[in-house]
């Protein structure tokens, strides 16, 4: 599991870019309490008191509690008057003078880890366009999550070394899809020590050490790697939120550096180099 320090930068970042995506004066959020069925408010912006500081929020009561009960975003226009929600958090809501609320489960692997949520201190409804922003948000919570989990599960798959050497097969086949995964997912964590991390464990799926003068820039590697998967250019371009040319264009800057005149080649010659598993 994703470390609450790790996990809270990652919820602060999403809550920033909310505000930023869609002019909410709030955001506010937290990790669900190990083996309790609770969210613990922890990061907060645009605040003015303490009053939703480490405010413990059970499941089903409450806006957030809703949310997470249910798995999905809920929404009010009037938090004190809203009848679709319960009203334990009435005071701290009102101590903030916070109106209009939304809250968007954090949820990884079906289960729900945490909470964002976005607010106004009028009583107007929030629209799609914030709707959305703050289910973007929450998603890259998710990925950042998983990706820690992900990275660290390989980390201790591969440090002990023979097993690494004896895979082969389907196996290997699925070592060399989850590092094109990860690599992919890398450039979009916002913590640069879980994204230092992650890239560690990519280098630790390697089936060598880089081979001196062979250097690739680091999207270059997460196009081969993309390709090595199996990905079209169009696929990679999808997964790695960019456009077919350029990655048309990173494909041929690395099949030049490499020495080699077919996409085949140049992962050929990247996993000899040690850039790719």
């Amino acid at each position: 599991m994703a470390s609450d320090a790790s996990a809270a930068v990652e919820i602060r970042g999403a809550l920033l870019r909310l505000r930023a995506a869609t002019g909410l004066p709030v955001a506010f959020g937290g990790l669900v309490e190990p083996g309790r069925p609770q969210v613990r408010i922890s990061e907060l912006t645009g605040t003015t008191t303490f009053a939703l500081s480490a405010l413990a929020v059970t499941s089903g009561n409450g806006l957030g509690g809703k949310a997470v009960a249910l798995a999905r975003p809920c929404a009010v226009t009037d938090y004190s008057s809203s009848p679709r929600i319960s009203h334990e958090y009435d005071a701290p809501v009102a101590a903030e003078g916070l109106r209009s609320v939304l809250a968007v489960p954090v949820v990884v692997r079906r289960r729900v880890r945490g909470v964002l949520y976005g607010a106004l201190r009028t009583a107007h409804p929030l629209g799609d366009r914030v709707l959305a922003a703050a289910v973007e948000a929450a998603r890259d919570v998710e990925q950042a999550l998983v990706v820690r989990e992900e990275a660290r599960g390989l980390l201790a798959a591969v440090r002990p070394g023979p097993a690494r050497e004896a895979a082969a097969g389907a196996a290997w086949e699925q070592v060399r899809e989850a590092h094109a995964a990860l690599r992919s997912l890398a450039p979009r964590i916002a913590d640069p020590a879980l994204r230092a991390e992650l890239l560690d464990a990519c280098g630790l799926l390697t089936a060598a050490a880089p081979v001196q003068g062979v250097c690739l820039a680091p999207r270059e590697v997460d196009v081969l790697a993309c390709v090595a998967a199996g990905a079209t250019n169009a696929a990679a371009a999808a997964r790695l939120g960019l456009s077919p040319e350029t990655v048309k264009g990173y494909l041929r800057s690395a099949m030049r550096r490499l020495g080699a005149h077919t996409r085949g080649e140049a992962v050929a010659a990247a996993r000899r180099a040690g850039l790719l598993p």
